[in-house]
């Protein structure tokens, strides 16, 4: 059931002030000093500082704290390739989650670029700007590209949240459902239908957690990916069977997973019922899933049904990953964004679902409570407990395989001090927004 009409969410964005974020200073200048501290001639004490000293920047700029949302605007949500200028509301939108879930400050970068290279070579020359790049909505397989080869070239994190957001929090309920139901990664028969970048990094982020590439069979809009295809480029190669085994009918009889991030119907009663005994059910595709839950459920009543929608149980919404893992590589100064820190967070999703859920978040839901099972595999979205969950395990990860430039000492103390800088970005943007309104 939709929350908001077509008129309503336009009004959103148009009024009362158009689009979604401002940029506000954070320092006084309503004096003559405050004016010669914050430009010329005070400015140069901290210019001569970070030209002494480059670290210096995290010390005397936002830069630390500064993620660049970076898209073409040729895969956005569900609308496809509609440009850098039509996508700008996602970025601008993406810029909303990171301060408010991490307090992230963001820049929205949309680029009226279609060649991979060209895009590449602008994104490396704004290094010294951001502390970060969230690739946003670049479409397969150039987004696999682009991501590599700025993970190479530059020394901040690069993450593509199209990507890795889907892996991250569907692998945290993957971990939970083979608890659930008794099942070993190792063991899993998986399918995965829709071979674009989040069906691709879903996959490879299995594969890290300990699933048998031989027992993943995926398909895309002409069929399964085997070797006897000569349509394949080398992203969706890396994961193809050894020959055809049919449609996806026959190939997903006795399969304990379905990973959908494809369209609406493609999944019917009877394939779920050809399945293994309640199985592990992400149907993916937005707005509407491979299948509904009231079909999947019918069919398994004990499945385990995950989807991105927010009126059913177990939303698989990324909004759990990006601002987390970022906040924890920055606060660390990590060069990178590695796999072992995706799979902490994975795993801290999944550890926290196990906890008692307050009763301020079942109230916000709807609901009399939640607790760990089939309907509970992950965390609600809005639960602020992910923030001292997640952020931690991405900083510990970071610094254990050494790509953090600046190691916390002590880790109770960060997850603290992390709960106080929420609550007081909160607390200083609430009335400014407020204002806005009266």
């Amino acid at each position: 059931m939709a929350l908001f009409t077509k008129e309503e969410a336009l009004e959103y964005h148009k009024l009362p002030r158009r689009g979604k974020v401002e940029v506000v200073p954070v320092k006084p200048c309503v004096s003559q000093k405050d004016l010669s501290m914050a430009y010329s001639p005070g400015v140069a004490e901290a210019c001569k500082a970070i030209h002494a000293d480059p670290a210096a920047a995290a010390l005397y700029t936002g830069k630390s704290n500064l993620v660049a949302v970076v898209s073409n605007g040729t895969a956005v949500l569900g609308l496809g390739n509609i440009g850098p200028l039509a996508g700008k509301p996602v970025m601008e939108g993406k810029g909303v989650l990171f301060k408010t879930f991490a307090d992230i400050d963001v820049f929205d970068i949309n680029l009226d670029v279609s060649d991979s290279d060209e895009l590449i070579k602008i994104v490396k020359a704004m290094e010294p700007t951001f502390g970060g790049i969230n690739l946003e909505d670049i479409k397969a397989p150039e987004c696999f590209y682009i991501e590599e080869t700025l993970k190479k070239m530059m020394n901040i994190p690069v993450f593509h949240d199209d990507q890795h957001g889907t892996a991250v929090i569907s692998g945290a309920g993957l971990i939970s459902a083979c608890e659930i139901t008794n099942r070993k990664m190792e063991d899993l028969k998986v399918v995965v239908v829709g071979a674009g970048a989040a069906g691709i990094a879903c996959t490879k982020f299995y594969v890290q957690m300990g699933i048998d590439p031989k027992n993943i069979f995926m398909f895309d809009s002409r069929g399964l990916i085997h070797k006897g295809r000569t349509d394949l480029n080398p992203y969706k190669a890396e994961f193809a069977q050894a020959k055809d085994l049919g449609s996806l009918e026959e190939v997903i009889k006795g399969a304990d997973c379905f990973l959908g991030l494809s369209t609406k119907g493609l999944l019917s009663k009877d394939m779920v019922r050809s399945m293994a005994k309640d199985p592990v059910i992400f149907a993916m595709a937005n707005p509407d899933p491979e299948i509904t839950y009231d079909d999947a459920k019918e069919a398994s009543p004990a499945c385990i049904m995950g989807t991105g929608r927010s009126d059913y149980p177990n939303q698989i919404n990324n909004v759990s990953g990006f601002p987390y893992i970022f906040r924890g590589a920055l606060d660390v100064g990590a060069t990178i964004i590695n796999e072992e820190m995706k799979v902490a967070a994975a795993q801290a999703l999944a550890d926290l679902a196990k906890e008692p859920v307050p009763s301020e978040i079942c109230d916000a839901y709807g609901v009399k409570s939640l607790s760990f099972g089939i309907d509970y595999i992950i965390p609600k979205p809005l639960d602020p407990r992910v923030l001292e969950w997640e952020v931690p395990a991405v900083a510990q990860a970071a610094m254990d395989t050494g790509v953090a430039t600046m190691p916390i000492q002590d880790m109770e103390a960060y997850k603290n001090d992390l709960k106080q800088r929420i609550t007081a970005s909160h607390d200083r943007i609430a009335p400014f927004v407020a204002s806005y309104y009266k």
